[in-house]
């Protein structure tokens, strides 16, 4: 069977996330660089190879100061760690529309297994004769497990930011070229 790659179309796609803050309420933020690459046995999803590169330094939460001091050494330290990675190891269909896709995620050199919700759009092809694929994925990863340990004690005993980190994107692939085996 042949092997299909795809591309990401960054204009269509997007990587975000969620923290609690005060324990009150969420704090949303996304990436605005990333790339995402996979690879297919032809156009069957249940097999693919899935890697994603997120430039760290591209982290947006709508608030330059707060940005700020995520790239630093309290948070991602993006100055020695520019980049997050994820290299998925297994595809497990759940049903026809739904995967967990499970990988290898590295943030600050720390490389964790993760697990990730996928749910599969469909394909469908534009009107200048592109074929594409969309995908939602959710996912909870623990920022503590990757060297992210900044936070505060407040005076009501609680902390600032809660541990747990709420992943969700929107992806859309473009499907660049079937290569037939050798």
């Amino acid at each position: 069977m042949a092997t299909t790659k795809w591309s990401l179309d960054p204009t269509h796609s997007e990587i975000g996330f969620k923290i609690k803050h005060l324990m009150i309420s969420n704090v949303s933020g996304n990436f605005n660089k990333f790339d995402v690459q996979v690879e297919t046995n032809g156009d069957d999803f249940g097999n693919a190879q899935v890697t994603a590169n997120i430039d760290v330094a591209s982290i947006n939460t709508n608030n330059e100061q707060r940005d700020a001091h995520l790239r630093n050494a309290d948070f991602f330290e993006v100055e020695n760690h520019p980049e997050i990675t994820f290299k998925s190891t297994k595809v497990e269909r759940v049903d026809e529309d739904t995967f967990n896709l499970y990988g290898n995620l590295t943030i600050k050199q720390t490389t964790k297994p993760v697990k990730l919700s996928v749910e599969y759009s469909g394909v469908a092809k534009d009107p200048w004769g592109n074929v594409k694929a969309g995908f939602t994925i959710h996912g909870k990863i623990n920022r503590k497990d990757f060297g992210i340990n900044y936070n505060a004690v407040l005076e009501t005993g609680g902390v600032m930011l809660g541990e747990e980190l709420k992943v969700n994107g929107e992806i859309q692939l473009v499907k660049q070229a079937e290569l037939q085996p050798a």
